[in-house]
């Protein structure tokens, strides 16, 4: 593990406080919230973690073992899998920062009143990736609501009813008891 990269959340702290330079004033920023890369520890030979910036909250992943490193271009998806789920993550590049990749949790950031609490949500985030509990349930698939063939030759209730009746008998008309026949019509 010799050849393992750096813990990036310095240079990553830098490149984004030099950003928010630029960002400050803008519909986007949160005046409430600081730049502060978030949890970074080693994750399948990368670094994984959260940057939070007053415009956004993003699990951010940057290499750690050069050799395991696969940079995506700028724009282009790859999904990672993860105890809680597939997550899709998007290629950047920085003049300062290299290739990382993102995958958004808040954009902009703006419902945080103050950095405690966007720095608290940016920790339980990511260790929620890591809790199996959190996967989505899968779907179920549908059910055949359908009779079987077999069944279906046979009349249902209502349709017996009618066929006594001998005309078709409407929701109203079944509810107020009509199919009980003239003397037993009981109308409340």
């Amino acid at each position: 593990m010799s050849d393992f990269l750096p813990d990036p959340s310095d240079r990553l702290g830098a490149a984004f406080r030099a950003a928010a330079v630029r960002m400050a004033g803008l519909d986007v920023v949160n005046p409430a919230l600081t730049v502060e890369a978030v949890d970074f520890a080693p994750w399948e030979g990368h670094w994984l973690g959260v940057m939070l910036t007053p415009w956004f909250m993003n699990l951010t992943l940057l290499p750690g073992d050069p050799q395991a490193w696969q940079p995506l271009a700028t724009g282009a998806k790859r999904r990672y899998g993860f105890p809680a789920g597939e997550y899709e993550f998007v290629g950047a590049n920085d003049a300062e920062l290299g290739a990382y990749q993102v995958c958004s949790l808040f954009s902009p950031v703006l419902e945080f009143a103050d950095h405690e609490t966007a720095r608290l949500v940016a920790t339980l985030a990511r260790a929620a990736l890591f809790d199996a509990a959190n996967a989505e349930v899968p779907e179920m698939p549908e059910a055949e609501l359908s009779p079987p063939p077999a069944a279906a030759a046979e009349p249902g209730p209502l349709a017996q009813i009618e066929k006594k009746l001998d005309a078709p008998l409407s929701k109203r008309s079944f509810l107020r008891g009509r199919f009980l026949g003239a003397d037993r019509d009981h109308r409340g």
